[in-house]
């Protein structure tokens, strides 16, 4: 096995052995704590409000697609007609919200919850 190269220190040293399992008080202690109730806090004020979003605009396609059939037919670039690009944007939609949540939880839940993580596991 080879040595790591002068002036490199190699990988940083981990814990010696497995950590500890946290017990349910520990658990209890950061379920009520104020950091916890921040991370719940941001992650409901983000999915709630998209999942509302999603479902009324999910629901405005189907009873348009249901009782607007005029309105769904309008053509609007040769064979493609208002239905067909609604029902396409339902796709766009769940990507939109999927970048957008991935975006949200990089800066606002992941770090939160690193940190929540690593003090009860005490790794930190």
């Amino acid at each position: 096995m080879t040595s790591p190269p002068q002036g490199s220190s190699g990988p940083a040293p981990g814990p010696v052995g497995p950590t500890p399992e946290p017990t349910p008080e520990q658990f209890l202690a950061v379920q009520q704590s104020e950091e916890f109730a921040g991370l719940r806090r941001s992650f409901r004020g983000f999915a709630i409000p998209m999942t509302i979003a999603f479902l009324v605009w999910y629901l405005a396609y189907v009873l348009l697609s249901t009782y607007a059939e005029g309105f769904m037919s309008i053509q609007v670039i040769g064979n493609l007609n208002l239905g067909i690009i609604l029902g396409l944007s339902q796709f766009v939609m769940t990507f939109l919200i999927t970048w957008l949540y991935i975006r949200h939880a990089n800066k606002n839940l992941d770090p939160v919850s690193s940190r929540i993580r690593d003090e009860l596991e005490g790794t930190l």
